[in-house]
Order: structure tokens, then sequence, then C-alpha cells
């Protein structure tokens, strides 16, 4: 199938203020691309890319003082095919996980670990190892969060989440990941477009998304506890310890959002 996405963001800064945005789709996307995808601006910029330590396509800008809209739009391939479930997946010894997977299974700014772990080893102890931990664990997160956009609080950590018992899919992620980590499942946060395809069309406006994937039997699976089902199109952008290392934007400086625009459809199929 083909996708089409793509957003526009308007950010308002009182002065030449240094930022980087996380706006590009992810490199292990590139390849499905039906068209160009690039960051344009609406004002002189001159940005440049680098890739982050977790393999990220970063872009550093100064925008200039006033509004500054940033914008792409594009279309991508897409199989069409629901997340994969893989009930046989294995959870590894601590000892068997490659050095780089290591700091999936750590505290971090918004995955407060030390918080939770006791809750998590009451809860989750005598769940099976693997895929139906990280499943039992996703049933109770999707059960314990009431989705609220009026709610969302980007101040709030997963112990936050747990005890607030609303919030916005990056809670649902946090919180998910947080309990992976506190049980020796490695975790790691997502963010990324993901549309009303396969699925009965709500009325919220679009937004980008959050999940999270685990590492089980060599391979790095996608869980959405939010959703709690497999879904059709997610389109990666970025991926990190949590949503730290993947914020849409930073500002060095103060910086306000003044208009928001996100678009993800599936493009229909010309009729024969």
């Amino acid at each position: 199938m083909r996708i089409r996405a793509g957003y526009s963001l308007t950010y308002e800064c009182a002065a030449a203020t240094p930022m980087l945005l996380a706006l590009e789709i992810h490199p292990s996307r590139r390849i499905d691309l039906l068209t160009e995808q690039s960051i344009t601006f609406n004002r002189p910029i001159e940005p440049r890319a680098y890739v982050d330590g977790f393999g990220n396509i970063c872009t550093r800008i100064e925008a200039p003082a006033g509004l500054t809209t940033v914008s792409t739009a594009f279309e991508i391939y897409d199989t069409g095919k629901p997340d994969i479930i893989a009930k046989d997946a294995v959870q590894h010894d601590i000892k068997d996980l490659p050095d780089e997977v290591l700091v999936f299974l750590l505290g971090s700014r918004y995955c407060d670990t030390d918080r939770l772990g006791d809750f998590a080893w009451a809860n989750f102890s005598n769940t099976p190892l693997g895929w139906a931990r990280v499943q039992a664990i996703c049933d109770f997160v999707h059960n314990h969060i009431m989705f609220n956009y009026q709610n969302a609080d980007p101040l709030r950590t997963a112990h936050g989440g747990y005890t607030d018992k609303t919030g916005v899919c990056r809670d649902f992620a946090h919180l998910a990941i947080t309990l992976c980590r506190c049980m020796n499942i490695p975790a790691r946060y997502c963010t990324g477009y993901l549309g009303d395809i396969g699925v009965p069309p709500v009325p919220d406006p679009m937004d980008f998304s959050a999940w999270f994937e685990v590492y089980l039997s060599g391979h790095w699976f996608t869980f959405d506890a939010r959703h709690n089902k497999p879904r059709i199109g997610r389109i990666l952008m970025a991926m990190g310890r949590d949503a730290t290392d993947v914020a849409l934007s930073t500002s060095f400086g103060a910086s306000r959002l003044a208009q928001f625009k996100v678009i993800t459809e599936e493009v229909a199929s010309p009729r024969g």
C-alpha cells in the first residue's frame, strides 16, 4: 500500500534560537520512500543533519526570531501487514544480551525503574517469560491508563503515569517500557506516524504516535500499550531510551509551538 504522510509545525521564538529536530523518518524506512522526504523551512535557514547515538537522523538549525514553519510531505510504501505477533519469542539471560542492548535495561529520564521495580516483580514475576510477559505488561498498562489528550503532561514519568492513571500515548509507552526493564526485558521508545489505517477513524486531530519495542529471540518486536493490538502502517521516525532522546524539537532558548498539523493516510489505489 501507499501511505501519504507529513507535517507542518510552526515555532515562535523571541530571539534567534538553536534547535535540534528529530523529524526525519528513520533510516530503516528510507528504502520504502516513493517520493523524496526532506525538511523544508519558510524562512532562510541552513540545516545540518547528523546521525545520533541511536541511529536517528537529526537536524540542527537556528530558528530566527518570529514564526518559523517546518514542514515535509511524502509518500511511502508499506506492506499493509499488521505488527508481527511472535508468541514463541523468548527472553534472553542478561549475560547473553548484545552489549549495545544493555542500555535499554537501565532507568532513564522518563522511565524511573527504581520507583516501579517492586511493583513489577510483585505483579509479573509469575507470568511466563518472553512474549507472554510483555503482553501481560501491555494488558495491564492498557487497562490502567485512560487516554486523554487534555491530560498530557510533558513532565510525567512512568511512575507518574502509574499514579495518575491518565495520559497520552507516550505515557502508555513509558510505563510499559519501565515495567519491561524492571523485569530484565530490554525495551526502547519509538516515535513516528500511525494513521487510522485498517481501523475505524477517530475524531481527534492526527498526531504523531509513540510505541515501544522489546528485544526477544535476538530481534526487536513492536508493542503498543495504548492500542494493545497489531496495527497497520507504522512509519518509524526515531527511537531511544525514552521521549527525551526522540523529542520532535529541542530548543536551546524560549520557543512556542504555535501551529501543529500531521497527516497520515492511505493513498487510494486507482481503479482499473
